[in-house]
């Protein structure tokens, strides 16, 4: 890893992200999300304070535990002045984020958990799809995880040509 001298106050991007480990793109990508803000020089090159790279940890950190970009947009532009996360920062934001980290854990063991009951997409086999239709909230409209188009009045109901229907939902599998 690169050392860069203390006298240094501002990085160019390549020394940001060999500093940091995050691709170039990713932390232009950073930046055009708000996430990370840089000047730029008379020459268009961009320069980066060296707290930035605080910012970037605590950005990339915070993505390992699955914490959505925009999230983390909320959490960093909650902070006075864009300053840089501290100690205190981190854990006061990821307290507030353990509620929606253990849902979402819940949810994937959910998932793990039925996977096995799943063969291909599920539609053709399965009188319910516990992937596509969590909790059978269709089971009332009959089995499987394909919606069809649902029509209403006599016309759409015979099937005419032409009938146009009235609500249409999505269909999990094509034909």
């Amino acid at each position: 890893m690169p050392q860069i001298p203390e006298k240094v106050h501002e990085l160019t991007v390549g020394q940001l992200a060999a500093r940091s480990g995050a691709a170039v793109s990713a932390l232009h990508f950073y930046e055009s999300k708000g996430l990370i803000s840089s000047r730029r020089t008379s020459g268009n090159q961009r320069r980066f304070t060296r707290d930035t790279l605080r910012r970037v940890a605590f950005v990339r950190a915070a993505q390992r535990v699955g914490i959505p970009l925009a999230t983390i947009r909320e959490a960093l532009a909650e902070l006075p002045e864009e300053r840089t996360p501290t100690e205190e920062d981190w854990a006061r934001l990821s307290q507030s984020w353990r509620s929606e980290l253990d849902e979402r854990i819940k949810q994937l063991n959910r998932l793990r958990d039925h996977l096995t009951d799943c063969i291909g997409c599920g539609c053709l086999s399965l009188d319910t799809c516990v992937l596509s239709n969590p909790d059978d909230a269709f089971g009332e409209r009959g089995t499987g995880s394909r919606l069809l188009v649902e029509r209403r009045g006599p016309a759409a109901r015979a099937g005419r040509p032409g009938s146009a229907p009235d609500q249409q939902t999505a269909q999990c599998c094509g034909d």
